[in-house]
């Protein structure tokens, strides 16, 4: 069958019959807004919702006089051959595309923006499908940029570039993906699939190999990773060069270590990309913080270890330390992690013993969690820093009694 999709102005429809599958034609032409008028003997109480023209009638050949487009869901096939033996119309007999001189699409409304799928009546499953995947695609306010674009376009304002950008901002462009701790297969569902969508890849130093090869080959890959003593580009640079590649219309990737909100700079990326008129969506990960930890078989709370526990930085902006949560140590019953601390475990060391937390204090140093080289090494405040040296990043730290656990969980 060959087909053509088309748009009809102001099309003079008659619709033929007054059951379920009457009232659903009557429904879609209702909600586009069309002129249509309905013959049938009864009705199903359903059609008194509608506000349309109703005849209460037998049908009749002659009252297809004066209409272009006539639909028959009536299901009768006496009713089918009359229209067909005598049509000045084109004819649609639901359900029988074999009959039909035309028929519906699966159809999308967004105002001003419509959207059609056909199968050429081959699957109506299939344009169903299809119709529900594009939904999760299209942004449900665009029809605030085709208003827009119409009154331009009234006016004689017609640029297309432009347009063609900032329809483009309607749509997520943008997508900050926490990678967790670095084993694959601890990403989640949704990181997987957004990364097989993308255009181009940001990563940090921390993302590891088997991530990156999740991405597609068509992908372009940019590090912009940032350690102590060696950033290979700012902040700032970094979210110029993802508004850059925003701009041009393609899907970004911000590939982040553990969760993008946790002790990152997600925020600052998201809120500039925002300010500029671009939608970002945050794609949680797994934070060290917890799933780390829970890698040497020590839970950040267990009944009669720890009701409670903090997750805090060891590191300020401008590579500061900060050492303002060293009182949580004399917390009974709590467990304490700290990120980005294990440079720094001498002057934690020195700074919780000056303030009198016991030096028996348990602690655990867990590097690499989830990684193929994780190493976990239980020690105390006492002998934390000469403990931490042969101890690589990254890593995290974990006070509180919950550290004995590892012994039985890990």
């Amino acid at each position: 069958m060959k087909s053509l999709p088309i748009l009809l102005r102001n099309p003079k429809i008659l619709l033929i019959g007054g059951g379920t599958v009457s009232f659903q034609k009557a429904t879609v032409l209702h909600n586009n807004n069309i002129d249509f008028e309905i013959i049938s003997e009864d009705y199903i109480a359903e059609f008194d919702s509608l506000h349309v023209k109703k005849s209460i009638q037998k049908f009749e050949l002659s009252y297809t006089y004066g209409f272009g487009f006539v639909i028959d869901a009536t299901g009768n096939n006496n009713v089918a051959e009359l229209l067909l033996k005598n049509k000045k119309f084109l004819l649609n007999v639901v359900d029988k595309p074999e009959l039909c001189d035309f028929y519906f699409s699966s159809l999308l409304n967004y105002g001003k923006l419509k959207i059609a799928i056909s199968s050429d009546g081959s699957s109506p499953t299939a344009t169903q499908v299809v119709r529900e995947e594009i939904k999760k695609i299209i942004p449900k306010d665009i029809d605030d940029f085709c208003q827009i674009q119409a009154k331009q376009r009234a006016i004689g304002i017609i640029d297309k570039i432009k347009a063609k950008k900032e329809c483009k901002k309607y749509f997520k462009s943008v997508y900050l993906i926490g990678c967790g701790l670095g084993d694959a297969e601890l990403l989640t569902i949704k990181a997987y699939k957004t990364m097989q969508i993308v255009d181009i890849a940001l990563y940090d130093h921390l993302i590891t190999d088997e991530i990156l090869e999740l991405l597609p080959l068509h992908v372009k890959k940019i590090f912009v990773g940032k350690k102590k003593g060696a950033h290979s580009k700012t902040q700032e640079e970094i979210n110029k060069l993802i508004l850059s590649y925003a701009k041009e219309g393609l899907k970004v990737a911000r590939l982040k270590s553990g969760d993008p909100y946790i002790f990152g700079r997600g925020a600052e990326e998201a809120r500039e990309l925002i300010e500029a008129g671009y939608r970002v969506e945050v794609i949680n990960g797994l934070s060290s913080s917890i799933a780390g930890v829970a890698m040497a078989g020590i839970p950040v709370t267990a009944r009669d270890y720890a009701t409670n526990f903090s997750v805090v930085s060891a590191h300020l902006k401008g590579s500061l330390i900060n050492l303002d949560w060293i009182h949580l140590l004399e917390i009974k019953n709590h467990t304490t992690v700290v990120l980005m601390g294990l440079s720094l475990c001498k002057h934690i060391q020195e700074e919780a013993l000056k303030i009198g937390v016991c030096k028996d204090t348990e602690v655990a140093i867990i590097s690499n969690a989830s990684r193929v080289n994780q190493k976990v090494k239980i020690t105390t405040l006492e002998s934390l820093h000469v403990d931490s040296l042969d101890m690589l990043s990254p890593a995290v730290l974990v006070f509180g009694k919950v550290v004995n656990l590892a012994k039985i969980l890990g």
